[in-house]
């Protein structure tokens, strides 16, 4: 029998604890604005795509205490969701982190998987979050990235070295026998696919700049499972393009100007035949 197991992925763009970003108005109303948006999100693609996720992964995270918030103060309470986050060496102070339901998937352990330079010492950015559950009798491994962005001379070399990293991982759970993996995230670049992905989204991207679609929030690593791959935009995180033609996510703050918002990328979401 085929086990369908459903895992979101979404860049949230700043999403921090109220009062925590520093040159704009960021209080706990516009908080719990942005945990609300979050929450409806997640729960409207049941709609979509026949249950909520049992897996949520996150990019832009500023702490657990945001995800703790969410989880108390929205009806995600009722779903029975549990959390996986570390804090990374980060300058930005940005995290991955994931909520996971509890009924569905067993947590097995986790942990952060920092990237290294040349020099072996630990880069100021996002570690890789490893998330080991169990699901019946098999393992299934979770990875959620966020790669360096593409500011800088350097840029792509530092990609470079996250996605060696990620595959030198993938590789030490297999030698583990740890067969299922999946590994999800923002890569700051175009996704090269997983061939195990069947993908269902045309020419639409994640994100949008300039008035072109990017596609840079994908799955390029799934092992010991095949897979489906949407992108999914409700209306109400979309807005107007200005200046362009159709629609663009809508973020929260254009610089200091508060938009009202969640993010200025779309979430993808993927069907996993477990």
């Amino acid at each position: 029998m085929i086990v369908l197991i459903i895992l979101m992925f979404w860049n949230v763009e700043n999403f921090f604890a109220p009062n925590a970003m520093e040159g704009k108005s960021w209080g706990t109303t516009r908080f719990y604005a942005k945990c609300n948006g979050v929450a409806k999100t997640i729960l409207l693609s049941a709609d979509e795509y026949g249950q909520v996720p049992d897996i949520v992964g996150f990019a832009e995270i500023g702490n657990r205490e945001v995800l703790s918030r969410m989880l108390s103060g929205t009806p995600l309470r009722k779903m029975g969701y549990g959390i996986v986050h570390y804090e990374s060496p980060d300058k930005r102070g940005i995290d991955c982190g994931l909520i996971y339901r509890k009924s569905a998937l067993k947590l097995l352990n986790s942990k952060p998987c920092h990237i290294y330079s040349s020099d072996s010492s630990i880069m100021n950015t996002r570690d890789i979050l490893l998330a080991v559950f169990l699901k019946g009798e098999d393992t299934l491994a979770v990875l959620i990235n966020h790669h360096p962005s593409k500011l800088g001379d350097s840029s792509g070399e530092r990609r470079d070295l996250v996605m060696n990293r990620l595959q030198g991982i993938c590789d030490s759970l297999k030698n583990e026998g740890i067969s299922k993996i999946v590994a999800v995230g923002d890569f700051n670049d175009t996704v090269q696919e997983s061939p195990n992905i069947t993908p269902f989204y045309g020419n639409q991207g994640t994100i949008k700049f300039n008035g072109e679609w990017e596609k840079i929030d994908g799955c390029p690593i799934l092992e010991g499972m095949s897979g489906s791959e949407y992108i999914f935009t409700p209306p109400h995180l979309s807005t107007k393009d200005a200046g362009y033609s159709g629609i663009k996510p809508l973020r929260t703050f254009n610089g200091p100007l508060y938009l009202g918002g969640i993010s200025d990328h779309y979430p993808i979401v993927l069907k996993l035949d477990f």
